[in-house]
C-alpha cells in the first residue's frame, strides 16, 4: 500500500473500530467516559503515561523526545506538557495528524511531521528518548525499524516501546491467523498484510531490558491486567 491508501484503510478500520475521536474527546485523553467501550483500554494507557511521565522526570534536565507513529497526537502532547521536554510526533496518517496540529498547536514545545522516520525534516536530529506507543506492530521488520531508530538517538538516549504486546515464537502465527480472522470481519482484509506480531526473540539482536513483563510471576500472582510489555533499547 501507498501512504494514502494505506491511510484510507486504516481511518475506515478504525471509524469502525469506533477508535476515531472527536476533538473534545482528543483533549481530555487519556481521560475517556466510563461508559466508553475502550474505557478499560484507556485506563491501561493512562497508567503506562503516568509511568513513562515519571521514568523522564527522574532526568536531570529536559529531553528531546520523538514519538513514531503519534496519531491524533494526545501523547505527545501529555508528555510536552508534564515533562517539559520538547516533543516531536510522526506520523504517516494525515488525518489524524492534521488533527493533532489543530488542538495542539498552542503548546511552544511540541510539534507534529508528516511521514515516517525517514522523514528528511528528522534526517540530521538526534533524540535523547524515542518512543513507539501501540505503534511497533505496524511495521514488518522490527530489526530496520530499530536499526534506524537507533541512528537517531543521542549516545545515552533510549528507545522505548510501550503498549504493544511481544509473543513467544510459537505464539506468533496463531496471533496472526486471528488478526486475519479479525480483519476479515470487520471487512478490511488488507490491514492483516499490515499488522504485525513480534516476537521477544527478534529483540535479542538488541542491548535491550524489560521494564513490564506481564507474563513475570510477580505480576501474575499480584493479578495486573495489563498484557502489554515496557521495553528500553540503548546503543
Amino acid at each position: 500500500m501507498t501512504d494514502d491508501i494505506f491511510t484510507s484503510t486504516y481511518t475506515g478500520l478504525r471509524k469502525r473500530e469506533g477508535r476515531v475521536y472527536s476533538d473534545a474527546e482528543v483533549l481530555m485523553l487519556p481521560d475517556i467516559d466510563p461508559s466508553h467501550q475502550y474505557y478499560r483500554e484507556w485506563q491501561l494507557r493512562k497508567n503506562s503515561c503516568k509511568k513513562l511521565v515519571q521514568y523522564i522526570n527522574k532526568k536531570e534536565s529536559g529531553l528531546n523526545i520523538l514519538e513514531i507513529g503519534c496519531g491524533n497526537g494526545w501523547l505527545s502532547a501529555q508528555l510536552a506538557i508534564e515533562t517539559k521536554s520538547n516533543v516531536t510526533g510522526v506520523d504517516i496518517n494525515i488525518v489524524e495528524l492534521e488533527q493533532a496540529q489543530k488542538l495542539f498547536q498552542q503548546i511552544p514545545n511540541l510539534n507534529f511531521i508528516e511521514g515516517d522516520i525517514d522523514a528528511t525534516k528528522l534526517s540530521d536530529k538526534k533524540f535523547d528518548l524515542i518512543l513507539f506507543a501501540a505503534s511497533i506492530q505496524y511495521f514488518e521488520s522490527l530489526k530496520n525499524i530499530l536499526d534506524k531508530a537507533l541512528q537517531h538517538l543521542t549516545p545515552e538516549g533510549e528507545i522505548h516501546i510501550v503498549d504493544s504486546k511481544f509473543y513467544p515464537i510459537h505464539d506468533a502465527v496463531l496471533a496472526q491467523e486471528r488478526s486475519h480472522q479479525y480483519y476479515q470481519l470487520l471487512g478490511f482484509p488488507e490491514m492483516s498484510d499490515h499488522y504485525f506480531h513480534h516476537t521477544l526473540e527478534e529483540l535479542k539482536a538488541f542491548n535491550y531490558r524489560v521494564l513490564y513483563n506481564p507474563s513475570s510471576w510477580t505480576n501474575k500472582i499480584l493479578l495486573k491486567k495489563n498484557p502489554f510489555y515496557w521495553i528500553v533499547i540503548k546503543k
